[in-house]
């Protein structure tokens, strides 16, 4: 097992049209989350850039897709982790949350990321 802490980013991409559905999405799932021993550090969806904004590095750099929300979370170890990936399969919210989206979740697809901070130098 890796130590440290297991963060995950996982990148939506949208339909606006089902904006209120991804809401109440992402708010269950940020209560399981930190009612499992994680800190959800939230979700974001798209909004339009500010005024006159260009690339830092122009010729390498593109604008993103407008259709993409992220949410980000960390546990503390791999062991808390794989205890909530358990834990949610049998918490009634849990249960009622994937029932409910199965078959039509507010999303078009995801994908998901396991990341690690870089050690900051001093």
């Amino acid at each position: 097992m890796a130590d440290g802490p297991v963060t995950c980013e996982i990148r939506y991409r949208i339909d606006e049209s089902r904006m209120v559905e991804f809401k109440a999405y992402a708010q269950t799932w940020v209560e399981l989350i930190e009612r499992h021993g994680g800190t959800h550090h939230g979700y974001f969806v798209p909004r339009g850039k500010p005024e006159g904004v260009g690339a830092s590095f122009p010729g390498v750099a593109q604008e993103g897709a407008g259709d993409i929300a992220v949410a980000l979370f960390t546990f503390p170890d791999e062991e808390t982790y794989l205890r909530y990936r358990d834990d949610v399969a049998k918490d009634p919210v849990g249960i009622a949350a994937n029932a409910r989206y199965a078959d039509d979740p507010p999303f078009i697809n995801y994908e998901r990321i396991f990341l690690k901070p870089l050690p900051r130098s001093k």
